[in-house]
């Protein structure tokens, strides 16, 4: 008979599902991550895993989506803490870091994450198009700044700017300290 658990033992589970989830997604990729892997790291059978998410790509999508709130959670609080184009540049720097860390986050012209984007419901793709929407907000509706240049120029500008992780492994300088540089640099030319 299987034995339930507590809400504490729940809410520990399910982090800990999470956090596998996205050292795997990170590692190895979507379809290379099972359900089976993922639950034997946790310490949970697979038929416990389904009180928890209903499918792998629930758990996917959920990890997504929450990965990137934190994200813009803590770009917003940069730039509270620091006012105007300093804490652009500081919530900038903190998002890159932050796609160092969870390479998933810029896979999605990959092949692996057509393959999740294909397995999701309407309403999960539509969640993480909502996340992901989050950052543009961000830069764009913040009261306390004024672009320079059209909006759709600068987030595209931004978009591209934190993009750039992508050629990180090619650059004959550290990458953090080109971003770091180019951060610095570029939004005087986007905000006033």
């Amino acid at each position: 008979m299987a034995r339930s658990f507590s809400e504490r033992e729940k809410e520990n589970i399910r982090k800990s599902l999470m956090d596998i989830c996205k050292q795997n997604w990170t590692q190895y990729g979507y379809k290379k991550t099972s359900v089976d892997e993922i639950c034997k790291q946790a310490g949970i059978s697979k038929g416990a895993f389904y009180l928890f998410f209903e499918s792998k790509e629930a758990l996917f999508c959920e990890v997504l989506c929450s990965v990137q709130r934190e994200i813009c959670e803590m770009a917003a609080a940069a730039m509270e803490e620091e006012k105007g184009k300093p804490g652009v540049v500081k919530a900038l720097k903190l998002i890159y870091r932050a796609y160092d860390k969870n390479s998933f986050l810029f896979g999605s012209d990959t092949a692996d994450y057509t393959i999740l984007l294909n397995k999701v419901s309407e309403e999960q793709a539509k969640e993480m198009e909502q996340a992901g929407e989050l950052s543009r907000q961000l830069f764009s509706g913040h009261p306390a700044l004024k672009f320079k240049v059209d909006a759709n120029m600068a987030i595209s500008v931004i978009y591209s700017l934190i993009m750039n992780i992508k050629n990180k492994n090619v650059l004959p300088q550290n990458h953090l300290e080109v971003f770091d540089f180019m951060a610095d640099h570029l939004i005087d030319n986007l905000y006033e």
